[in-house]
């Protein structure tokens, strides 16, 4: 009987991330409010400028399709169905919902953490031709497509659903096959996403910071998941 309580005491037990401790994750969020307040008292808005002019000035069509192509490793829709399908798949194979359950938490996560921030801040993306279009709480802009860019909803969802599947594949993936999962695609979207004007470099590096944080979030979480078997 104290065997089973222990058993089942551990795996409620929080699971350990890397770098260990909540520090870490203060620290994110701390670098998040600093960042934004920094740009809404006008600083390093002419650094997003200069990266916006000078991707503007050194694309031509053969660099645009490549970035274009390589952007969509971060569209949420298609990763949150992939996302889906593996945990159905492990959901069957297992006779239980654990592995549903951390695409909900990334699904509900995102929503909530992405748009409140967007509505909030009203920034309008690098293409705007109008007024103060770098500027952070600039509610001259119109609504819908322009005023939502900060922080980048592409780099929070590529850092969280190249997470979760990684969580997902644990037991066929090496460490660094996942190390590289997590890795490579938010790379690749950090870049691309600037190059094409989608976002400033402020508006992705936040999207960054948000998306490391709730991805320690899922990760902590005892899912009860498959793990790797041993040799």
């Amino acid at each position: 009987m104290r065997n089973a309580i222990t058993e089942r005491a551990a795996r409620l037990r929080l699971q350990p991330v890397r770098p260990a401790g909540w520090w870490f994750d203060g620290l994110l969020i701390g670098l998040f409010a600093l960042l934004t307040g920094v740009l809404a008292a006008g600083g390093l808005l002419g650094v997003d400028t200069a990266v916006r002019d000078w991707c503007v000035s050194h694309t031509t069509q053969a660099t645009y399709w490549l970035a274009r192509v390589f952007n969509y490793l971060g569209n949420g829709g298609p990763l949150t169905l992939i996302s889906l399908v593996i945990a159905l798949f492990l959901a069957v194979r297992r006779r239980n919902v654990w592995p549903i359950l951390p695409v909900v938490a990334a699904f509900l996560l995102t929503g909530i953490v992405i748009m409140p921030l967007k509505i909030w801040t009203e920034r309008a993306a690098p293409g705007y031709t109008g007024p103060n279009a770098v500027d952070l709480f600039n509610s001259a802009l119109p609504a819908g497509t322009y005023d939502t860019g900060y922080p980048s909803g592409h780099l929070v969802n590529t850092v969280v659903w190249y997470g979760v599947i990684a969580l997902l594949l644990a037991p066929w993936l090496n460490r660094t096959a996942r190390l590289w999962l997590r890795i490579a695609p938010p790379a690749i979207v950090f870049v691309t996403t600037i190059y094409l004007n989608f976002h400033w470099l402020t508006d992705s590096i936040a999207g960054l910071l948000l998306g490391v944080f709730i991805t320690r979030l899922i990760d902590r979480i005892p899912w009860q998941l498959p793990t790797r078997p041993r040799p």
